[in-house]
């Protein structure tokens, strides 16, 4: 057997259940019912209980009137913004805490105009040439489910946009070392070419990588332990080594991210801003998680009441099972009636204008959404391609990815199915950048350390 062969048959884990992008989102399937969970979660909030959480609570709240102020105040201002030259020399300080503050990033120049036009146009021409390809909506695919694409190989293994992602992943820390923060890994994501007028691509305020699962899985929970302790303010949102073992998709749902993904991201293949079915983000990372957490263990003492002040939002909700905008196999989902004291309608911002080949990348804790409306005149197009650090579990995942790839199935995480197995015109490793393979999973790590190590023993045990 040959070794492109042997990586094909290795490690292949079972797919996931056949679907599109609203699988997991609700505020795309508007009229499934509302989950209503298990009463088991309500003993979970009994048990998570703490008498501090009170004074944490009446903190955040407190914090809330002034920092959603601010965002409204500031609006696009507020989104953190470098160009490929800062990447290059190095961020300052100053940078990186704004950073870390917002919990987004809009990285200016990294690829060639032209050459980000060019992927576009070939994807286009990959779509009309083989007319099985799926997405959303059914009737008028503005999501595709496409992941091996020649663009798509292009541009997860193009050099501005690994140098790119070491450079994002070095604003994380890992206390256990395992964890190689500058070595990035390529997690296959699907793409969008969304027209003028569409509506239906409305992606409501949410946060991927599970929802209930945050306080369910013990692992997961550490994350925000500080916040659960009644220590809110020293969250640390950039502490890898908590999220290494984390079950982020304990419902095992299609669209459900399984691994370590410190940073979500797109690569921008039109002109897009807002008003044109851009990303909206809440640009305050710390606040925001804190109040998410503690939301679910208090209620409105007045439901009729429109006031958002302590006095009326201090009653506990220990007896209900609601972990507001949490399910099953679903993300975590915001709106003004779940969590209304984010004032949402007014504090997410819209990602400032782009051109083709700049960046956009936010933190995995980071509430976002899509523009309800496409008002532009020219598609609103990107690629999806995180930031994502080398891990043995997510090398584990990088070798099953490795083996779809090389089959034309979609990527493990993703809805199943024979994807793009009988189309003609895909990629290839060998349409990577030179010395892209890597992040691929095809060339070894090497000798460097431990870490590399392991990480080559589950690449090439075979």
């Amino acid at each position: 057997m040959s070794s492109m062969a042997a990586m094909a048959a290795a490690g292949r884990r079972q797919q996931k259940n056949e679907g599109d992008i609203s699988a997991v989102f609700t505020s795309l399937r508007p009229d499934d019912p509302q989950t209503i969970l298990p009463p088991r979660f309500a003993e979970l909030k009994r048990e998570l209980w703490q008498e501090r959480l009170v004074q944490s609570w009446k903190e955040v709240l407190n914090e809330l009137e002034v920092e959603t102020k601010r965002i409204e105040e500031k609006g696009e201002g507020i989104i953190p913004k470098l160009s490929m030259e800062s990447i290059r020399r190095g961020l300052t300080e100053e940078e990186k805490a704004t950073i870390r503050a917002a919990g987004c990033v809009v990285v200016k120049g990294g690829i060639p105009e032209q050459e980000a036009r060019s992927w576009k146009e070939d994807i286009q021409k990959y779509v009309a040439a083989n007319p099985g390809v799926k997405g959303f909506p059914a009737d008028h695919i503005q999501v595709f489910e496409l992941y091996n694409t020649v663009s798509q190989i292009r541009a997860r293994t193009h050099p501005n946009v690994l140098e790119t992602q070491r450079t994002l992943l070095s604003l994380w820390h890992d206390p256990s070392g395992q964890v190689g923060l500058d070595t990035p890994v390529s997690y296959f994501d699907r793409l969008r070419i969304r027209y003028p007028g569409d509506s239906k691509f409305t992606l409501g305020p949410h946060i991927d990588g599970g929802s209930i699962e945050r306080w369910e899985d013990p692992q997961y929970r550490e994350c925000f332990s500080q916040i659960l302790k009644g220590a809110w303010k020293q969250l640390d949102s950039f502490n890898a080594s908590p999220r290494i073992d984390a079950k982020q998709d304990l419902y095992n749902a299609p669209s459900q991210c399984s691994i370590f993904r410190p940073w979500q991201g797109w690569t921008a293949m039109s002109s897009t801003g807002p008003g044109e079915g851009t990303l909206r983000v809440f640009p305050s990372l710390k606040l925001a998680t804190a109040y998410w957490v503690l939301r679910p263990f208090f209620r409105a003492r007045y439901p009729t009441s429109a006031s958002l002040s302590w006095e009326n939002w201090n009653q506990l909700d220990l007896d209900g099972s609601a972990f507001p905008g949490s399910g099953l196999g679903t993300g975590l989902e915001l709106n003004e009636v779940s969590h209304p004291h984010l004032r949402l309608s007014k504090t997410m911002i819209s990602m400032p204008r782009v051109k083709p080949g700049d960046q956009v990348y936010w933190h995995c804790d980071t509430i976002h959404a899509v523009e309800g409306f496409h008002g532009g005149k020219e598609d609103s197009s990107v690629m999806y391609i995180p930031a994502v650090p080398l891990t043995v579990k997510n090398a584990q995942y990088l070798r099953d990815q490795r083996s779809n790839f090389l089959a034309g199935l979609p990527a493990p995480d993703f809805p199943g199915g024979p994807g793009e197995s009988t189309f003609s015109g895909g990629a290839t490793v060998e349409n990577a950048y030179p010395g892209g393979s890597q992040a691929l999973g095809f060339e070894r790590f090497g000798a460097g350390n431990e870490l590399f190590k392991k990480a080559d023993e589950v690449l090439f045990a075979h």
